[in-house]
């Protein structure tokens, strides 16, 4: 036996179980009833890692990345419905993220091995200890953690409570906890007060409470940078700290979009081992002043419209929006104007194909090192000039032209990412990527309330969400730079 590759047998419940590690995974197999061991190459198990479900090398094998190894614990530890530790000499537990086939939920996975004898069982939780250190620097270790109590159903103290801080408990994470008492709380704070000693931002909130820590955060490395936020043409300062999410609001658009599905126990699994996703992030300046960032949907019309009425109707919670929406439709507007914008050559991908962006995008891989490739900067300080033209150069090596479209439109919507949330799962641009440098354009002009309603109705189901549009009701485009007016 070696620390770098340690194999015994280990009881699982009343089975038997031939159990390797390597520095990346934890796997364990069944043994026949003549205790003889499945031989399975340590590669083929590291190869199929990151299934975390039952490897195809050996029938009924596990494999767990050690980069998804939560906590080892002596003993045979309860964590639900609370933490508990029963002292064993010769028990240790693992726990370690669990998933669901294919789907994007995690839950907290929990295996309890019975070494042969107690020296045994020290060496196993030494080794994977040992194992789990070299992820440690990947992993926040303390947190700024701000909960907006009225968010959603005002729910966001229960669920963190509950939910949340036992698992970054148990993961050894330490965090300062602040709840939020007024609107832009949290940015104030961002921007004013010292965040030395945190690795990472945590919202339990929606998605303004994630706006609002988004625009502190920015903010204040720009003004330490001593950077002007309102000149478009700037080149921002990277934000060294991450932001996670705990969805805890109406409809968690950001958090849908991003880890697929609106769970706050997979959200803080996703925290804990130390993912991250990059986000394209757009602003939008109007006369040489900042109005806003925005990672998701900036719209103009319908959308707009039916934002500014659910304001009014806070007291209403999450059912706002259907009122606001129906409220909205019922008026029937439309406006008149121009919309300018620049077409995304070059793109791997288009907005009517079926691709999904999901963590390690190749698309976004690529896209990055194109931008990376034309800017001769680092992705992170690619500057505003550069982003008018990401991918929108021409084969020829010309930068695409300005594009003008005028009339009178129900709705100018763009996206940099799907925006999907539970209501629309598919989003109003399915294939929208995070991070790509581009964003998606949707214009749907005046056209009949039937038309309309077909348009939106589209946004419900995983369709096609172009196909089969009335007259005059949408178009589509991915584009590199819009401006409205």
């Amino acid at each position: 036996m070696t620390m770098e590759g340690l194999q015994s047998s280990l009881w699982i419940g009343k089975k038997k179980h031939w159990t390797t590690l390597c520095a990346k995974c934890l796997s364990w197999t069944p043994m026949d009833r003549q205790n003889r061991k499945n031989k399975v190459c340590c590669n083929r198990l590291c190869a199929v890692l990151s299934c975390n479900r039952l490897c195809p090398a050996a029938d009924k094998s596990r494999v767990v990345p050690v980069s998804e190894v939560v906590a080892v614990q002596e003993g045979i530890m309860e964590f639900l419905p609370y933490r508990k530790v029963q002292v064993s000499e010769r028990d240790f537990t693992v726990l370690f993220v669990q998933r669901s086939g294919h789907s994007p939920r995690w839950t907290l996975g929990r295996r309890v091995f019975s070494a042969p004898s107690r020296d045994l069982r020290e060496l196993w939780v030494s080794a994977l200890r040992t194992c789990l250190q070299q992820h440690i620097r990947c992993r926040p270790q303390r947190l700024l953690v701000f909960i907006n109590p009225f968010g959603g159903r005002g729910h966001g103290r229960k669920i963190y409570q509950s939910q949340v801080s036992p698992l970054f408990e148990l993961a050894g994470i330490s965090t300062h906890v602040l709840e939020t008492e007024r609107a832009n709380h949290a940015r104030d704070h961002i921007l004013k007060k010292d965040l030395s000693g945190f690795d990472g931002l945590v919202c339990v909130g929606g998605d303004g409470m994630f706006s609002e820590l988004m625009h502190g955060l920015i903010g204040r490395t720009q003004q330490e940078a001593g950077i002007s936020e309102n000149d478009p043409s700037a080149t921002l300062e990277p934000c060294s700290l991450r932001i996670g999410i705990i969805p805890a609001g109406s409809t968690d658009c950001v958090c849908f979009a991003t880890v697929g599905v609106n769970d706050p126990v997979t959200s803080a699994l996703h925290i804990i081992i130390g993912d991250s996703q990059p986000l394209d992030v757009c602003s939008v300046h109007h006369r040489d002043q900042l109005m806003r960032y925005s990672v998701s949907l900036v719209g103009y019309g319908f959308y707009g419209d039916v934002l500014e009425e659910s304001d009014r109707h806070r007291w209403m919670g999450p059912v706002r929006y259907d009122y606001s929406g129906v409220m909205m439709f019922l008026s029937n507007r439309s406006y008149q104007g121009t919309v300018e914008f620049q077409l995304a050559g070059n793109q791997l991908t288009s907005p009517r194909d079926k691709t999904r962006c999901l963590s390690g995008c190749q698309v976004c891989s690529a896209s990055r090192e194109w931008l990376c490739s034309v800017s001769d900067l680092s992705f992170d300080t690619i500057s505003q000039d550069s982003f008018q033209t990401p991918g929108g150069s021409t084969e020829e090596g010309a930068s695409s032209p300005w594009r003008s479209v005028e009339g009178r439109f129900r709705a100018v919507s763009l996206t940099c990412m799907s925006s999907a949330c539970p209501k629309s799962p598919a989003g109003l641009s399915p294939s929208a990527h995070l991070a790509d440098g581009t964003a998606d354009l949707i214009l749907v002009r005046d056209c009949s309330p039937c038309g309309f309603l077909t348009h939106l109705s589209r946004h419900t189901n995983s369709k096609d969400q172009v196909t089969g549009r009335s007259r005059g009701a949408d178009r589509q485009g991915r584009v590199a730079a819009p401006v409205c007016y």
